[in-house]
């Protein structure tokens, strides 16, 4: 399977990682609001060093590492379902697996707008970073190109909630 051309693949992306794409983004946190609210999470300094720790050692790592995985298997036809049970047992909380769960369900059924055979294989709830993963990969849409888009819409969700919730202006916010 070859890789769309950098067009396709491009408005594909900015469709699916849109703030408008319905998988309701905006109403999570990821966790932010109640860092906030605890006194943890106070300004952007504070804000950088837990954006940072998601990346490099939480849930922005996991969900980095099971995007790739799942590209990689809707690839290969690789079990899916076996990634997508890792990825909802890697939810570590109530809030956090309501999140994943109910944006990864979200994303499939807006997703199906665009025909793919690697939506058959995906259990009908599934982390969000599964099935976005895997439909990038069923789509032939670079590894590199996807899993860098992802991460974006990812940090740029928290940090527009950070500026919802007064951490961060939006002068501040571009400086992270």
């Amino acid at each position: 399977m070859t890789d769309q051309p950098s067009n396709v693949a491009l408005l594909r992306l900015m469709a699916w990682l849109s703030p408008a794409f319905p998988v309701g983004g905006f109403s999570y946190s990821h966790g932010l609001e109640q860092a906030v609210h605890a006194g943890l999470v106070a300004d952007s300094k504070d804000l950088a060093a837990w954006l940072e720790t998601l990346v490099e050692m939480g849930s922005g790592w996991n969900d980095a590492v099971l995007f790739a995985e799942s590209w990689r298997r809707a690839r290969q036809a690789g079990d899916l379902a076996e990634i997508a049970a890792l990825a909802e047992a890697l939810a570590g909380s109530r809030e956090r697996h309501a999140e994943t769960m109910l944006q990864g369900a979200a994303f499939l059924k807006a997703a199906s707008a665009w025909p793919c055979q690697v939506l058959d294989r995906l259990p009908a709830e599934c982390a969000y970073c599964v099935a976005i993963g895997a439909t990038a990969g069923g789509n032939a849409i670079a590894l590199h190109d996807a899993l860098s888009a992802f991460l974006h819409s990812f940090f740029s969700n928290l940090v527009q909630a950070a500026i919802r919730l007064g951490v961060v202006g939006q002068t501040g916010a571009t400086a992270l």
